[in-house]
């Protein structure tokens, strides 16, 4: 077993000191040339606004809906949230993207979601296949868009898995989110969108997500809240790729003992938050497929302390399972565990996100979070990953010193699909003025000491 600080084999790039090079772009797909040659974005390393789009709106303002996407929908929604990003205040979204629009979008996309397992197999990988695996993005839809530019779009031969926390600290929560749900829909078995901890109505409304759509919908923002809050609940938890890769936010989860029904009577349910590390052991992938997604905030018991684990876990150093006490939620689990779960499902990576730069200065023995990308246990099975896809994070930040950390995406490629290639990108610049929509000075920065009790009433 090697610790993070080893060297793992010469088939993967480590995130461990020295800081890695970067692995250059993939072949971009034509539909992703043609988009970006013709519309002038800035990039990714841009230090003045010389190579903004032009200050003329896209042609096809406001945005109707067509009944069934195309790619050339998706390219006007992308080049009609760049320049509203740019050129109008929050409040006149509602002019460019009409709730209509809004409703027939997350309604399609809900009805594609919700049919999906709680963890989703992606099996239809062949020879000329990639999947590019992505992590945190937090609202900064023009990072976003400049993973798509040097990824390529999802086609027939690139398959995207985006690991959870769309919303809530970045401004462009509700576009970035909209604009996955658009890909989803136009390309169902090539884009998959899981579910992260902030896609929930308790870290949305502490966080800046609710307040977000508010402020840009207005009179209809209770309306359009509510409806993400509906497709939320469709988001799957997990997905395997290709037989050998695990990908879910958080990450692992604890089984639940099976306990005789009695229907007698109606007992008030207890919320167990904390039970008791000797009774903790890894569940089942049968037991993930039986959790209750549906439940945005779900009591701490039964068969919802998976969604809660699934996505609120962190792994450690420290051999075993324990209860995650800095978060009030989900498991710690040590190498011992992602040896036992890597060997137990013939996996060969665990790949989860949840952890950006600010949650990662606090975890002792763990790598921090410069490069976008940690190893974090070498075992003999395979590798635990950590990806954070949000570069420059937060966008809004309470200290004066910012991380300037680099966001990451990882390609998979054939045969295998288990050597991960990383990416690490930088933060786009000049990103567009926006104000916050959370107290930032007096928010927590890494989802710790959560307020349990109006988490589970809300």
């Amino acid at each position: 077993m090697q610790s993070p600080s080893e060297p793992p084999d010469s088939a993967t790039t480590t995130a461990a000191p020295p800081p890695p090079t970067t692995t250059p772009p993939l072949p971009h797909n034509s539909s992703s040339d043609d988009f970006f040659s013709s519309a002038s974005f800035p990039s990714s390393s841009s230090s003045d606004g010389d190579n903004l789009i032009s200050p003329s709106p896209p042609a096809q303002i406001p945005i109707s809906w067509p009944g069934t996407l195309t790619l050339d929908w998706i390219l006007n929604l992308i080049s009609v949230f760049e320049w509203a990003s740019r050129n109008l205040p929050p409040s006149e979204l509602p002019s460019v993207l009409p709730v209509k629009v809004f409703d027939s979008l997350v309604l399609t996309a809900s009805k594609v979601l919700h049919k999906e397992p709680n963890c989703v197999r992606i099996d239809e990988c062949g020879d000329g296949t990639s999947v590019v695996v992505v992590g945190d993005v937090h609202g900064q839809l023009h990072d976003v868009l400049f993973l798509f530019r040097e990824a390529g779009f999802p086609d027939e031969n690139r398959v995207y898995v985006f690991n959870g926390d769309y919303v809530d600290r970045g401004a462009w929560g509700l576009e970035t989110f909209l604009l996955l749900l658009a890909w989803k829909v136009f390309l169902p078995h090539r884009v998959y969108l899981l579910r992260g901890n902030h896609e929930s109505k308790y870290c949305t409304s502490v966080y800046g997500f609710e307040k977000e759509v508010m402020a840009k919908y207005g009179g209809n923002g209770k309306h359009v809240y509510r409806k993400c809050l509906g497709c939320f609940e469709g988001l799957p938890l997990a997905s395997i790729i290709a037989g050998s890769v695990y990908t879910a936010h958080g990450g692992l989860f604890r089984g639940t003992p099976v306990t005789p029904s009695k229907r007698a009577k109606k007992k008030t349910r207890k919320i167990i938050i904390n039970p008791e590390s000797n009774s903790l052991y890894l569940g089942s992938l049968e037991e993930l497929s039986k959790a209750r997604r549906s439940v945005l905030d779900p009591p701490w018991e039964g068969a919802n302390l998976i969604p809660g684990d699934v996505l609120w876990s962190d792994p450690s150093m420290t051999p075993g399972l324990s209860p995650n006490n800095e978060r009030g939620i989900g498991l710690l689990w040590g190498p011992d565990c992602t040896e036992e779960f890597l060997k137990k499902f013939g996996f060969k990576l665990i790949i989860r996100s949840h952890e950006g730069p600010d949650a990662r200065e606090k975890r002792p023995g763990l790598g921090g979070m410069d490069e976008g990308y940690t190893i974090d246990h070498v075992v003999e099975s395979g590798k635990l990953i950590t990806l954070f896809s949000a570069p420059d994070y937060p966008q809004f930040q309470a200290t004066e010193e910012r991380y300037k950390n680099k966001g990451a995406y990882i390609v998979l490629e054939p045969p295998y699909f288990d050597t991960p290639v990383f990416h690490s990108f930088e933060a786009v610049s000049p990103r567009p003025k926006a104000s916050p929509y959370y107290d930032f000075e007096f928010v927590i920065d890494s989802d710790e000491e959560l307020d349990l009790a109006s988490m589970v009433t809300s």
